[in-house]
């Protein structure tokens, strides 16, 4: 099979969506590799890395397109790209669709088949393929949060952990799967006064079990919600419904009750967002002001540390990618249920029953 990486467009992207070392496994498997020249320079993965295990290097997307199988990328396609699919395409990369529905259509007019990393579901129903990047993504949340809480950058003046006399900052984190989790064990470790809420006690429980003295649970209800938003210094949404847009659980009136220069940061905006007044920004211009309340809201968090995140998201992509690359995607999904829950469309056709829901689109069986 021939595996085709374009460079990412999005704005601020800087991952690539294999590294050399993922090249090397797939050319010894038999597999062609093309790569778009300059894909993974922001990575620091150069063309004589790629070449160097076996892959070829192409000028533009138009010729990774033409000749790619399996097209792998890290975020959403692009209306250009999505111009360049074939019907007998595959297209592996976060999708996103619930936020991003003219994805969708351009998905279901190209009749290529469209896996979204974000809904590859284990049986526990765990997200492999999402776990690394919400791994990241938290822990970067608080890093950026308490960045925006100095001074300088329009915050409160809050130092995260405090110091001998003087309280920390209040964070608080809504949504205990790995993002909020993450964040969770980074803001405890610098000290902060943590408080997680969720609606899974199980959750919960091993956030207590596992977590320093200085986290807190709560379980998660509009009022309990309500008082710790009101009083925190740092926010850190991380609401997760895979496939559907994210449910909103912070209020623009909750908003108003924040104190001046206090931070929000919305993890789940890739998905729509769980909290009112955020949008998606960029890594060029992260944060906007709602009721002096500062909102960070950049859909690709993990693109800020593009060398990390790339090697931490192809270790967990390679072996998919190695299965519909050795088998094909028809016998690679009937043998692995975890594949075939990522599969969102094929042949003009949704093919998720979340995906379907999400964009109101009639739902047909991957079988």
């Amino acid at each position: 099979m021939i595996i085709g990486v374009p460079k990412e467009t999005k704005i601020g992207e800087s991952r690539v969506a294999l590294s050399p070392a993922a090249t090397f496994e797939l050319v010894k498997h038999g597999h062609s590799v093309v790569i778009e020249s300059s894909a993974g320079d922001n990575s620091h993965f150069y063309d004589d890395d790629f070449a160097a295990q076996g892959a070829t290097i192409v000028d533009s997307p138009v010729d990774v397109y033409e000749q790619a199988d399996l097209v792998c990328k890290v975020k959403e396609p692009t209306d250009k790209e999505l111009s360049l699919l074939r019907s007998n395409q595959i297209l592996f990369t976060f999708l996103h669709v619930a936020a991003y529905p003219d994805i969708a259509e351009g998905l279901l007019r190209s009749g290529a088949t469209g896996i979204g990393y974000e809904t590859v579901t284990l049986a526990d129903g765990t997200l492999p393929l999402l776990t690394p990047m919400s791994d990241v993504a938290g822990r970067i949340a608080v890093q950026a949060g308490a960045h925006c809480l100095e001074y300088e950058q329009g915050g409160r003046g809050v130092l995260l952990g405090g110091v001998t006399g003087v309280l920390p900052a209040r964070v608080v984190v809504i949504g205990a799967g790995v993002g909020g989790t993450s964040a969770a064990r980074v803001a405890a470790g610098m000290g902060g006064d943590v408080t997680v809420l969720d609606l899974n006690l199980h959750r919960l429980q091993a956030i207590e079990n596992h977590l320093p003295g200085n986290v807190n649970t709560l379980t998660a209800n509009a009022y309990t919600i309500a008082e710790v938003v009101r009083n925190a210094d740092l926010v850190i949404g991380a609401v997760l419904r895979p496939g559907r847009k994210a449910p909103v659980v912070v209020t623009h009136e909750m908003i108003k009750t924040m104190l001046p220069g206090s931070v929000v940061m919305d993890l789940s905006i890739d998905q729509g967002g769980c909290i009112e007044t955020s949008h998606e920004t960029s890594h060029a211009e992260p944060i906007f002001s709602v009721d002096g309340v500062l909102h960070y809201g950049v859909a690709n968090i993990p693109a800020a540390v593009p060398l990390t995140a790339t090697l931490a998201l192809t270790n967990a992509t390679l072996p998919y990618i190695m299965q519909i690359a050795d088998h094909g995607l028809l016998e690679a999904a009937q043998a692995d249920p975890a594949l075939a829950a990522g599969v969102q469309f094929s042949r003009h056709e949704v093919t998720n029953a979340d995906v379907a829901e999400a964009i109101d689109h009639e739902f047909v069986p991957l079988a």
